[in-house]
């Protein structure tokens, strides 16, 4: 991190509510956990007495398995790097990536933290349109030091070409640009990962797909050098014991996975088809395909600071998703249970009617 740049940097506004009363559809977290999530805690709470082993072989095995399911991409132990949190994974990306000057491609609309890590390093993001990033040519990678990639985007919701995701990578690796892959919610779809694949970091985050925000677990992988300087830099230690032991219990419970990818497909499907007058899905705007666990909807004629404020008044906590770079009317709402859904879809249409 470049001291001279901190002073000059803000934070940045996420989703979430901490008020119980209301439905949380503001902050993209599975609302259902795997079983035995108390009793793998509970466990962990005898190893906290001691330092963790930093190898991490539990984790890290299960991890190699989980984004490797069907055998193609060549996952191990070795290319998992832990972190506390998917976003741990990505300041360790730009950290050992990025020095003072560098430029660094940016997604917009997108996950506002990448632009920050960015400036944090004393780096510069050179903002591109997000469905843009996969068409960068020789110019643009020779001219940056990184290039970040969401993997389904936040907050529009489609997944990249897996094709032209792997042919942006063969151009990375051919400029000596290093790809950063945010597949945080990669997990709730069908989709490719991009792990394994040489010249790029993946960022992984499991606290969303298995409904644990608070636990803060996650990982990075990496093959070569990318991996060799992710796994120097890490701290020693830099994940706790329960997160460790939990985060290992659920990405073996496949099961738990599948399910959950189903629901969110049908869910998600739902919601849109269902959306009253004048609101529109991103996916009917733009023709895309969005597969991810929210939904990012236009309003035709509210604001949304208003919109969001109704609709916490019913109940329901969506978010404004004016904190994204480039959109000006729109929310963004999460892909929850189907009772919980059919009580945002009655509160939006009681927020467009009144």
């Amino acid at each position: 991190m470049d001291p001279d740049a901190v002073d000059a940097v803000e934070r940045v506004p996420h989703g979430g509510t901490r008020d119980r009363d209301v439905l949380e559809f503001s902050a993209n977290v599975n609302p259902e956990r795997p079983e035995g999530v108390g009793a793998a805690y509970e466990r962990a709470l005898v190893d906290a007495t001691r330092y963790p082993d930093d190898e991490y072989p539990a984790f890290r095995d299960a991890a190699a398995d989980y984004v490797d399911r069907d055998g193609e991409h060549d996952v191990a132990r070795e290319h998992v790097v832990p972190t506390p949190g998917g976003l741990a994974a990505l300041r360790l990306a730009f950290a050992t990536t990025l020095t003072p000057g560098d430029e660094v491609v940016v997604p917009a609309p997108s996950f506002g933290e990448y632009a920050r890590e960015v400036r944090l390093q004393g780096a510069t993001p050179r903002f591109v349109p997000h469905d843009a990033v996969v068409d960068l040519d020789e110019a643009a990678l020779d001219a940056a030091a990184m290039v970040v990639a969401c993997n389904p985007n936040n907050p529009t919701g489609e997944a990249y070409d897996a094709g032209a995701l792997r042919a942006l990578a063969a151009r990375c690796r051919a400029a000596g640009t290093v790809l950063l892959v945010d597949e945080a919610f990669l997990g709730f779809t069908d989709e490719p990962t991009l792990a394994g694949e040489p010249g790029a970091i993946v960022a992984r985050s499991l606290t969303k797909l298995f409904g644990l925000p608070g636990l803060r677990a996650g990982f990075a992988v990496a093959t070569g050098r990318e991996r060799e300087r992710l796994a120097t830099a890490r701290r020693t230690w830099n994940l706790g014991a329960p997160a460790a032991t939990v985060g290992a219990h659920c990405l073996r419970d496949h099961g738990f996975v599948d399910a959950t990818r189903d629901r969110v497909a049908a869910e998600r499907a739902r919601i849109v088809d269902a959306l009253p007058d004048g609101i529109a899905a991103y996916d009917e705007t733009t023709g895309c395909d969005g597969v991810a666990p929210f939904v990012l909807l236009e309003l035709d004629a509210h604001d949304p600071a208003a919109f969001v404020e109704a609709c916490y008044e019913r109940g329901v906590a969506v978010r404004d998703a004016t904190t994204f770079r480039g959109l000006d009317a729109h929310v963004r709402v999460a892909v929850r249970t189907p009772t919980e859904n059919d009580e945002l879809l009655a509160t939006l249409r009681a927020v467009v009617d009144a």
